[in-house]
């Protein structure tokens, strides 16, 4: 790819001429679908060697179709406006290509309008290191509540997903240019980059600590993540809003910070099979399933209510509050620090929301000692929907961060 200047300054860069799509459509297509590089409804002799501008309003037609029209009309270089999905590239192999937001298109199109002869330069793109801010919410990253039970809150967390340089079978490759063998690495975005640095701290985890099992692991991660950028301030999505715990889950992951978290939430075999059954599940087929004869449910299955308050997750999620009905949640910490250790509950809480925590200290003699709490929620005036937090166990060293989505009604 190439980066496109409009500037009016002396540029060292070759300058060709700018059309937008409308401009260059065919007789039969309509403005809407040219503005978009609708397949065939651009005229080549209008865009052969000039920077075509093109908007995403059409859905269905991808920024690779978009690319793939421009080039095939002979166009040099393509510039979208467009503001979604802009955090991730695409591959363009060595065809030019811009994306910019609305406003810095809407500029582009005045400049287009206001001049007989518009004209952008293609320059070499640049590697823009220790960006801010950072980290942001990626447009395509999953988002909560959980579709399966609201109980539980999801997702997790985060990790970098955008713009990873990653292994990849040559025989895979798109858009290698002529006379080029594929590569072995791509950039690439999506979960599926986000997953391996997950797996990779977790393996980083498990060789510092070979006893800690997969939701020690998991706590480990999710209590010590980060809600805030590299400028200090609260993570934004890709929209510019401030990110909520259904966007980022606990946050950001700092594998370093993780191998010394101080508490964890041990999330057992025990509280997987109850989730079962809090699920709907019959005591029958849970013991066939976990091969546990003696199995029972526990009274009050199935409840989603139980889930949020007894399933030992390092994180809480509430799925309805009404006005005069508390609503109790209990979790179990594990120290994993050091002994005579004695953590102090700070509460994140937003308006409306009334959050206590008992007891307010958690004392812990060795380590993997443990100690319960119990978090309880009132209705105190907040709006409708969900209401976000955090609680917060300190011991001077560690600080052991929960997240807590309560649905309001």
């Amino acid at each position: 790819g190439a980066a496109i200047n409009f500037s009016n300054q002396s540029l060292d860069g070759e300058r060709y001429p700018l059309v937008f799509g409308a401009q260059a459509a065919t007789r039969r297509a309509p403005a809407s679908e040219a503005s978009n590089c609708y397949p065939g409804s651009l005229r080549k002799r209008k865009v052969a060697g000039k920077i075509l501008v093109c908007i995403g309003t059409d859905s269905r037609i991808t920024r690779r179709i978009k690319m793939l029209v421009a080039e095939d009309s002979g166009a040099r270089g393509l510039v979208l406006i467009d503001h979604k999905a802009m955090e991730a590239p695409i591959d363009t192999a060595s065809f030019p290509f811009s994306q910019v937001g609305t406003d810095a298109g809407a500029q582009i199109l005045r400049y287009i309008n206001s001049t007989k002869n518009p004209t952008a330069a293609i320059l070499p793109t640049k590697d823009v290191k220790l960006f801010k801010p950072a980290p942001v919410v990626a447009s395509f990253s999953a988002r909560g509540p959980a579709a399966l039970t609201e109980a539980i809150l999801k997702p997790d967390l985060m990790a970098p997903g955008v713009s990873i340089l990653a292994a990849m079978p040559p025989m895979n490759m798109e858009d290698v240019p002529a006379g080029k063998k594929p590569s072995s690495f791509s950039i690439k975005s999506g979960t599926s980059m986000a997953c391996p640095h997950v797996a990779g701290a977790g393996a980083f985890l498990k060789s510092a600590h070979p006893r800690w099992t997969p939701s020690i692991i998991r706590s480990a991660l999710m209590t010590t993540a980060t809600a805030r950028n590299n400028l200090g301030l609260p993570v934004a999505s890709s929209s510019g809003a401030v990110a909520t715990v259904h966007d980022m889950g606990a946050g950001e992951i700092i594998p370093l910070r993780a191998l010394n978290p101080g508490l964890v939430f041990d999330t057992t075999t025990r509280d997987y099979l109850d989730f079962l059954c809090y699920q709907g599940y019959k005591d029958k087929v849970i013991r066939k399933v976990s091969g546990d004869a003696q199995f029972t449910c526990p009274h009050g299955a199935p409840s989603p209510d139980l889930i949020a308050k007894s399933v030992n997750y390092p994180s809480i999620s509430v799925p309805q509050l009404t006005a005069g009905k508390p609503f109790a949640v209990s979790r179990t910490a594990t120290n994993v620090g050091r002994s005579n250790a004695t953590y102090v509950v700070a509460v994140e809480a937003p308006p409306g929301l009334s959050v206590k925590v008992s007891p307010k200290r958690l004392l812990f003699s060795r380590r993997w000692a443990t100690a319960a709490y119990e978090v309880r929620f009132a209705h105190a005036g907040a709006r409708n929907g969900y209401a976000y937090g955090a609680v917060t166990w300190s011991d001077g060293l560690h600080s052991v961060r929960t997240p807590f989505a309560v649905n309001v009604f």
